[in-house]
This record gives structure tokens, sequence and C-alpha cells, in this order.
């Protein structure tokens, strides 16, 4: 196996999944130098002072409008990832980047908050649609038996992103009040790497062949990135693919709403993939402080604590990579979530009792950590390979913009209404993620098909036993079903 795969993987992490975790975290560290500029800068403006309430919603602006351009590069995704492929698409993503990194960098020098407010949005839109790219890239990159490990590169990338940010905002790094729009620019590095980068590299090999066509393409990018040897196994059932979805054109997401072929597909999407805001993973961050203080960590300690936090999510999505291929998708995914559930029930408690016992703060860090662990192995790792599993390549880019979509929407609303929740149920509000993780942790075990191992072909056949139920399915499928070992013998 060549390790131009691995490398590819590691590129695309640079500038895909990492500028999402990067950008998540990257914005609490100058928070207070940020609010302080808006103020200095209106004063000069105006002359007079803004009220506190206005520079909390202006606060609350700076940080939710990343989301809205996430919203807006998920959306775009499916028609540049089928209208230019899925490298120059991800090359694009590039762009925003910059010109994001650009405009925070010197908001400071050309004395405007509104800079920064611009360039949250256009890092937004990098972040949506690098996401995206990304796992959709990676994925239809993998041979079969490479697939999960290849795939999960972009949540470890997520995790890394997420660490960097908060290492660079650390006092003797970046985060001190005379450097902030430098840490505000620094995702212009990691971008100007991928464009010098990518380009030695191929496009996906199931692009190639099955959008474009072009077998002779197919075939050097499979060598390129898998090798010399023996491929023919792997292009032959991305041929039958081809011909299994007869020359169809890329769905969209109002035909992946529609088509009862996919509807399975479509509910697992929902549900399982979609609804990542609802597993808590955020709302535990936002209590780590709160619960390393209680346990005795000096306050100005607990950023350095926080990288421990980071570092144990990178490690276990790693974990993830080298345990998916032997233990499945869906094994990983309702063990996990029910691991999830317990912990976020046990913290529940715990927080609720912070007081009463001396024991109970760290009772509270091991949870969160156990928490942590159980979201990178499970959910955070294996979603990535399975939205590229569940759906053939004439649906994949309308189910990755629908799933890019619900989740920076969910992130949006979550955002605004989180404090709210905390302040009326206060310890409580886990139960409400709880209920989520334990849901799914059920309906992973009854409904989901395991993926492991599989073409896209026999994956689709599993959904099929699901979305044609009843005489009527049946006949369906059993002529779906024959059209598909026909094209597969041609």
């Amino acid at each position: 196996m060549s390790y131009n795969l691995f490398l590819l993987a590691f590129v695309l992490g640079i500038t895909g999944a990492f500028q999402y975790g990067l950008q998540v975290s990257i914005i609490n560290s100058p928070a207070e130098y940020i609010k302080t500029f808006i103020c200095e800068t209106w004063l000069k403006r105006y002359g007079s002072p803004l009220s506190t309430e206005m520079i909390t919603l202006m606060w609350s602006f700076i940080v939710s409008i990343y989301s809205i351009g996430g919203l807006l590069g998920s959306s775009s995704a499916g028609y540049l990832s089928v209208r230019f492929g899925r490298k120059k698409a991800m090359l694009f993503a590039n762009i925003p980047a910059l010109l994001g990194a650009a405009l925070m960098g010197l908001s400071q020098l050309c004395g405007s908050f509104e800079m920064i407010i611009a360039g949250r949005l256009f890092s937004g839109v990098c972040g949506g649609l690098a996401l995206n790219i990304h796992i959709m890239y990676a994925g239809e990159c993998a041979p079969r038996k490479l697939r999960g490990l290849i795939a999960i590169t972009a949540s470890t990338s997520i995790a890394a992103g997420k660490f960097v940010g908060f290492a660079l905002g650390l006092r003797e790094v970046l985060g001190v009040e005379a450097l902030w729009p430098i840490l505000l620019a620094a995702n212009a590095l990691p971008a100007l790497v991928q464009l010098l980068t990518l380009p030695f590299f191929p496009d996906s090999p199931r692009y190639l062949l099955i959008d474009k066509k072009d077998k002779e393409g197919c075939i050097k990018a499979v060598k390129q990135l898998w090798g010399d040897g023996d491929h023919m196994a792997e292009i032959d059932d991305m041929m039958s693919e081809q011909k299994a979805i007869h020359g169809e054109k890329a769905k969209s997401v109002w035909d992946l709403l529609r088509d009862r072929a996919v509807r399975w597909q479509l509910i697992t999407l929902f549900l399982v993939v979609s609804c990542m805001q609802l597993i808590g993973a955020n709302v535990v961050y936002s209590y780590v402080y709160n619960i390393f203080t209680k346990a005795g960590i000096p306050p100005d300690q607990t950023h350095y604590v926080s990288l421990g936090v980071g570092t144990t999510e990178i490690l276990s999505t790693v974990l993830c990579g080298f345990l998916i291929e032997r233990a499945g998708r869906k094994t990983l995914l309702w063990k996990n979530y029910t691991v999830m559930a317990l912990a976020l029930g046990l913290l529940t408690v715990t927080l609720s009792l912070q007081d009463s016992f001396f024991w109970i703060p760290y009772c509270s860090v091991a949870l969160v950590f156990i928490f942590i662990m159980s979201f990178g192995i499970g959910p955070a790792g294996v979603l990535c390979p399975l939205l590229t599993e569940i759906f053939i390549q004439s649906y994949r880019p309308a189910a990755y913009v629908f799933n890019g979509v619900t989740n920076w929407i969910q992130l949006f609303i979550l955002g605004l209404s989180f404090p709210f929740i905390v302040e009326g149920l206060g310890n409580f509000c886990f139960i409400i993620f709880l209920t989520y993780c334990l849901s799914m942790a059920i309906f992973v075990f009854l409904v989901l098909p395991e993926t492991k191992g599989k073409t896209m072909l026999q994956v689709m056949e599993d959904f099929n036993r699901l979305n044609y139920r009843g005489k009527k399915g049946q006949a369906v499928l059993q002529q779906s079903n024959c059209s598909v070992m026909t094209v597969t013998k041609l």
C-alpha cells in the first residue's frame, strides 16, 4: 500500500476538518481583548461608550455568525463537488479561509470590528465547505479495507484543530492583548500549505470513474494512491456501482427527501449523523472549567488542563481508527452511545452533589474524560466513514449537503438557546442529551446494518430490505436486485 493515500488524508485535514476545529476553539481566548477593541473603536467613532448589553450582543454575533458561514459553505458543497470535482472544490475552500484571515488580522490596524464579523463569516464558509468535501474525498479515495481508517482522519483533524486553537490561545503563545489579531489570522498558514500541496494529488477515483466516466484517470489515480498491485476487484466494484445507477446524474436534496430507495438511509443520516449537536459534547466542554475548578485546580491552570482534554479526544479518535475495521461500525456506535448516556447520567448526579463529599468533584473529572473518550471512539470517529458508506455515488453529494445544513442549523440554534437551557435546568440539562444518546444506542443496535468490509452496493441491498417492506415492496426489491445482479455480471 502506497503512503500517498495517508499523505493525502493528512493534506486534506490541514484545511478540511482541521480548520473547523481550529475556529471553534480559537475564538475563546481573545474574547475580552476583542470586547475591549469593540468598546474603544465605538468610543472613537461616536464619542459615547457602548452599553454592556450591546457589547454582549456584538460578541454573540461574532461567535454565531461562524455558523451562518458554515451553513452557506455546506449548502454549496454538493454543487461544487459535482461540478468541479472533490479536489478543486477543496482548493476553493482555501479562498474564503485566506480572505477571512486577512480581514481579522488587519481589523485592529484598520480600526474596524466589522472586519472581524466578516472574517468569521468567511471562515465559516471555509469550515462548512471543507469539512463536507474532506470526509467525502477521503472516503472515496480509500480502498474498502482502509475506508474506515482514512475517513476517521477527518475526526482526528477536528480534534487536532481544537487542540491547536487552545494551545495558540495560551498566554505563552499568542494569547496576549498585543497579538490577538495574529491569533485570529492563524488559519491562513494551513490554507497556504494545502494550496501548495494538494495539486500534486489526484481527484477521487470514484468521482473520476462514476461521475466523469474517465476509466483511465481512475486507474491512474488508484495506482498513485494505492501503489502498484492488482486493484481490479475494487475498480470492478466501482463499475458495478456506476452501472447500477444507470448513468443517473447527481441527485438533489429534494430527490433525497422524497425517494423511497433511500428512505432508511435518510432516517439514519438525520437521527445518527446529522444530530451530532444533540450528543452533548459541546455542553460537556462548556462545563469543563467549572468542574476542574471544583476539583481543586487553580483557575489560572484550567487552560492547561483543557489541553489534556483535547489530547484525550485526539487519542480516542486515533484509537477508533485502529478498532473500526476490527469491531465494526455498528458495535462501536451502540456501545459508546450507551457509555456516553451512562456518563451523562452520573455527571448529572455528581454535579448536583458537588459540595456534599470531597471526592465527588474528582468523580466529575473522571466522567468528563470517560465521556470524551467514548465520544471519540464512537460517534466522532465512526460517523465519518458511515456517511460515505450508506449512500451510493449519485446520492452522496446531496446527503453531505443535507448533513452539513442540518448540523450547522443545530449548532446555531443550540448556541443561542443553550444559555437559557442551563439557566432553566442547571445541571439537569444533561438529561436532554442523555435521552438522545440512549435512543441512538437502541436505534443503532436494532436497525442500522453493519457496513464494515462491504461494497456500496452490498450496503444498498441491506438498506433495501428496510426500504421495501410488504408485498409490493418485496416485488420492487426483487426487480432491483435482479437489475443489480445483471449489471454486475456484465
